[in-house]
């Protein structure tokens, strides 16, 4: 799966991410249907969700776009692998990238940075988010390669 090739044969069927967004898993090709959180640093609901089956599925942050503190770690990451999700985007920073880097997972971030967030256990789940371009549903497909990051309405395949 590659995105160019994906929007080549399939135009007007995606949303393109705006630029920016960097991959730090190990696996630089994924996508899935979206399941969606809305906090602003605080990861909390990142652990829940990535603690239960993902095969299939891409988990998607809207972080508000934050650089303050990571959403995502090496030890959610693993916690992703273990449960078999395909990737992670978000809307803000991670950290431990070295350590994700070798980790069978996609993630794509603006961003790293060293804190950690704080456990308030707020956030939303199951929304439309909104950010960088892009309205998200859950249940959506997105598609992430080196080249970008795209969404549609339905699964679509070269």
């Amino acid at each position: 799966m590659q995105t160019a090739e994906l929007s080549d044969k399939h135009p007007g069927k995606f949303m393109a991410a705006d630029p920016g967004y960097r991959s730090y898993g190990g696996k630089k090709r994924f996508q899935g249907a979206a399941v969606t959180l809305k906090l602003f640093e605080d990861n909390s609901l990142v652990r829940k969700v990535l603690g239960t089956p993902g095969t299939g599925k891409v988990l998607v942050v809207d972080g508000g776009g934050s650089m303050r503190a990571a959403r995502l770690g090496d030890q959610l990451a693993a916690l992703a692998v273990e449960n078999g999700w395909e990737g992670v985007l978000i809307f803000g920073c991670i950290r431990d990238s070295a350590a994700i880097s070798e980790m069978n997972l996609g993630v794509m971030a603006l961003g790293t940075h060293p804190f950690k967030t704080e456990k308030r256990n707020e956030g939303q789940e199951n929304l439309r988010l909104r950010f960088s371009g892009l309205t998200i549903e859950p249940g959506d497909y997105l598609y992430a390669d080196e080249d970008g990051i795209l969404l549609s309405k339905e699964l679509l395949s070269l």
